[in-house]
């Protein structure tokens, strides 16, 4: 599937062929802390399947493994947009925020499940509104 996407200020783009099969939700607590959220999904690829435009900055970090992880974001508005390898990138993982189909791409594996939050199996017994709190609720 090629999917296309940016950071939220439109300065890094890109395209990519991924396999939509292949989609991973990971609850590690580091994802936690990189995105705000309760997971991170992520669409990885190899790098050859991938076309940036413009230039991210770099945060190295070790990861549980022992192995170092280069979070790609942009420098101007902060979105991340992906993780690799730090030295010779093979595979990109691209956080599906900024990927324009990300509504498509459901995911097939959740890792780091002993870091996920218990509250997520009940959250569809909360309301859920269609935009704001002010408006309809969707049932």
């Amino acid at each position: 599937m090629n999917i296309t996407g940016q950071c939220h200020c439109g300065q890094i783009s890109f395209t990519a062929l991924i396999d939509p099969n292949k989609i991973i939700a990971c609850h590690c607590t580091d994802c936690q802390a990189f995105s705000g959220a309760p997971f991170r999904a992520v669409a990885p690829t190899a790098v050859e399947n991938v076309k940036m435009m413009g230039t991210p900055k770099f945060y190295i970090k070790t990861a549980d493994s022992g192995n170092p992880r280069a979070q790609a974001f942009c420098g101007n508005c902060g979105t991340q947009l992906y993780a690799t390898e730090p030295d010779t990138p093979k595979v990109i993982g691209f956080r599906l925020g900024c990927v324009n189909e990300r509504a498509l791409l459901k995911p097939t594996i959740q890792i780091f499940g002993n870091s996920a939050m218990p509250w997520l199996k009940d959250l569809h017994t909360v309301p859920h509104h269609q935009t704001g709190p002010a408006s309809p609720l969707v049932s």
